[in-house]
């Protein structure tokens, strides 16, 4: 476990026997914490279905992508001369919604997914299969923090949006063509009110009679192709 952390060896999440002891430990979970790699404490059971085999209370799950560092992203992106289009991800579980996300994006031309290391659904086989293998042509970049996040944004001069509802701002007059990242959030709960605080601006998608909201999904379709045709038409 040990030597996969140092390596930097992709991994999804970590499962630790919520009583473990040893002399290793802590350094799993300091290197853990160095890798952005989330630990989840759990009974012995949970172990047991992973594996039969001598797991000594830590069981570690493979990722199926590799994670990019968000400084790196952004710094591609500029020196490709083009502003960079992030998506970031904020409580959406959904697996197939995910993979729909990371499709449209990569169709879109966005430069990167930003999803936290914690309450977002896991990107796993059926994650890959709903995006038709476009998680494989567009950087990740799992975050500790989204608030962070969103400073490493602002101090890259890339503005933050968030769709909401209430706001006056239609999609379609607001301005993609500029660095900007979108959060799309919970569709239940929506995006999480310290990211709605801190974003630069706030827009609406427009429904029809008195439905309740697009699948979280289909908004995302539907705010990255408006950036794209902007893009393209300026």
């Amino acid at each position: 476990m040990i030597e996969a952390l140092q390596s930097g060896r992709a991994i999804d999440k970590i499962f630790m026997f919520k009583h473990i002891t040893g002399e290793n430990v802590q350094e799993i979970k300091q290197l853990a914490r160095t890798n952005n790699v989330p630990i989840q404490m759990v009974p012995v059971e949970k172990l047991n279905g992973f594996t039969k085999a001598n797991h000594q209370g830590i069981v570690a799950i493979a990722a199926l992508i590799s994670y990019t560092d968000l400084q790196q992203v952004i710094d591609f992106a500029v020196g490709k001369g083009e502003a960079p289009l992030f998506i970031m991800l904020d409580g959406v579980t959904d697996v197939r919604n995910i993979g729909a996300i990371a499709r449209t994006a990569v169709c879109c031309g966005a430069h990167g997914i930003i999803i936290p290391d914690k309450g977002v659904g896991a990107l796993n086989e059926e994650t890959m299969k709903s995006s038709a293998g476009a998680l494989e042509h567009i950087y990740i970049s799992r975050v500790n923090s989204l608030a962070h996040a969103v400073d490493t944004l602002h101090l890259n001069g890339i503005s933050v949006f968030t769709a909401e509802m209430n706001s006056v701002q239609k999609v379609f007059d607001t301005d993609f063509t500029q660095p900007c990242c979108v959060i799309m959030g919970n569709e239940e709960k929506g995006v999480q009110h310290f990211l709605s605080k801190s974003a630069d601006q706030k827009f609406t998608i427009p429904i029809a009679g008195n439905f309740d909201s697009f699948n979280v999904s289909v908004a995302a379709g539907i705010i990255m192709y408006e950036a794209m045709k902007q893009r393209i038409s300026s």
